[in-house]
């Protein structure tokens, strides 16, 4: 007979945890199948993940791989790209074989989560820094790195500047955990650069009303307190509305001179569910008190991407670890009884605690309506978190990391993990230089929208405007062929996105490709005749 097929999307604490739930109560049946699809092989903790930015933890500790926590699944490591609810499919991406996979199913748990978006703040998706998965931590942590060896060396005070500030977007907890451990490690690490006085270090907190809303108003403000006094600027009631690659847009009109900006901006509902035929408040899939979504019988929704009702406050679940993991438990109880003809139980949870990390051995907490601050709340947290991290190898791991982190200075090693995209996307604001005359060029620019102006500086200090550029026209490439530093500037005349080959790319289209190097032949000769060489 065919066997029951349960299958779970999504590799978060609600899908992992309901695979886990569900491997327990149907070890010993061989009629059902259970199978999930992760983008993933791994669950990232992701309270941890900032302590990734100054390695207080190892980059691969924070995560556990999803074969050994759920080894009775089928783990299919691929992106889901379509949900049929009517039919009972799901669409995945291809493997080694570009083809298209699809998986039949009894039970579906939806536990998709949501996505950081940045609609209607332009460049944030250029130039910010994300702060949600591993890799972003990764990314991050040599990011700051590579910063901090720049500006040891830079000459151009104004640029140095801007390399040695650092914004962080976002009051709740990822914002605040994220720019106490960034302000941490810079001023830490500093001492180890000959020619960067930890006077010069600038780190901001773009943040709302107050700092961590989520908690009670006079743990907020010890929070506040205690990161202005470690030498955070914190800005309240500043919203981030845009980025360049120079500046970080806040919305009352200042630039922030910052070569990196960080953002934990609100996120947004996944596409996927957003296209779902199943009701929907505010981007979440409605179910009921079982986790049921009604009109649908066998699907299921938890965690961030579900609007699961509150038993005891009447409104939706928060999107905490806490209520995922608590989610998963009862939709996999629930799914159990299910099978076997078994009357389900509602979800009812209370939310036991909140915890933020503030870094150097202080937090702040508020634990059964206990409120907790300092050294105690801290060390509060590395307990309950510890305890909750999953696999006792990474216990471990954790607890012997953070004893050493107690004796050793942090490290300051920049992993290259991999080349830059050749082809990537900026983001400028009207009357910004893109390059400067004299500069060496490095990239080919094609103008999406907005206007540019190629300006030539005269050696009395006056300057021409060559030529203005609008959509689908290109500027750079006469640097790249040539080999020489530009001959003149180009600057923004509006605001203008644009996209960037840079050199390596440019020279293997420019070589082996001969239509294409024939119309950039012909592009220079006419340049070069009306003066406008760059």
């Amino acid at each position: 007979m065919r066997r029951t097929r349960i299958l779970i999307l999504g590799g978060g604490f609600g899908g992992v945890y309901t695979a886990m739930a569900l491997e327990r109560t149907l070890r010993r049946d061989a009629e059902v199948e259970i199978s999930l699809v992760s983008r993933d092989n791994y669950l990232v903790f992701q309270p941890m993940l900032p302590e990734v930015i100054s390695g207080s933890i190892g980059i691969l500790d924070t995560i556990a791989p999803i074969r050994r926590l759920c080894p009775n699944t089928d783990l299919y490591t691929r992106t889901v790209e379509s949900i049929d609810l009517n039919n009972r499919i799901v669409s995945t991406s291809s493997g080694f074989r570009p083809r298209p996979y699809q998986l039949e199913y009894d039970h579906l748990v939806i536990a998709l989560g949501n996505i950081t978006s940045f609609s209607g703040q332009p460049g944030l998706e250029e130039h910010a820094l994300t702060f949600k998965y591993l890799g972003d931590a990764l990314v991050l942590r040599n990011h700051i790195i590579h910063a901090l060896e720049e500006a040891d060396i830079e000459k151009d005070p104004q640029l140095r500047r801007a390399l040695l500030t650092f914004v962080v977007a976002g009051s709740g907890f990822s914002g605040v955990e994220a720019v106490a451990e960034l302000n941490d490690f810079v001023r830490t690490v500093a001492r180890s650069f000959r020619n960067i006085p930890i006077a010069d270090i600038r780190v901001v907190l773009a943040a709302g009303a107050r700092v961590l809303p989520e908690l009670p108003k006079d743990l907020g403000d010890f929070a506040q307190r205690l990161l202005a006094r470690r030498g955070v600027e914190i800005r309240l009631n500043t919203r981030l509305a845009g980025a360049t690659a120079d500046y970080a847009l806040l919305q009352d009109g200042e630039r922030i001179p910052a070569k990196t900006l960080i953002s934990t901006v609100p996120s947004a509902p996944n596409p996927l569910v957003e296209a779902l035929p199943c009701r929907k408040e505010r981007g979440k899939i409605v179910v009921n008190e079982y986790l049921e979504v009604p009109d649908y019988p066998g699907v299921w929704a938890i965690g961030d991407c579900a609007s699961v009702p509150d038993r005891a406050t009447g409104q939706p679940c928060p999107p905490t670890a806490q209520h995922a993991t608590r989610q998963a438990a009862c939709c996999a109880q629930n799914i159990v009884a299910t099978l076997r003809g078994e009357s389900k139980r509602p979800f009812t949870f209370k939310t036991l605690g909140k915890l933020g990390a503030l870094g150097h051995h202080s937090a702040v907490a508020e634990i059964l309506g206990v409120k907790l601050s300092g050294f105690l709340a801290w060390f509060v947290w590395r307990t309950i978190y510890l305890m909750k991290l999953p696999g006792l190898d990474r216990k471990v791991r954790v607890a012997t990391d953070w004893l050493l982190d107690l004796f050793l200075k942090p490290d300051i090693v920049q992993v290259k993990a991999g080349l830059g995209a050749s082809v990537g996307r900026e983001h400028f604001e009207a009357d910004e230089t893109i390059f400067d005359q004299g500069e060496r060029g490095d990239r080919l620019y094609i103008i999406v929208d907005g206007e540019v102006e190629v300006v030539k500086k005269e050696p009395g200090g006056g300057e021409v405007v060559l030529a203005c550029l609008g959509p689908g026209e290109c500027f750079g490439e006469m640097a790249l062929v040539s080999d020489l530093p530009r001959r003149a500037a180009a600057r923004t005349r509006t605001s203008v996105n644009v996209l960037t080959v840079d050199r390596a790319a440019f020279s293997a289209l420019f070589t082996s490709l001969p239509p294409l190097r024939g119309l950039f032949e012909q592009l220079i000769e006419q340049r070069l005749k009306s003066g406008n060489a760059k």
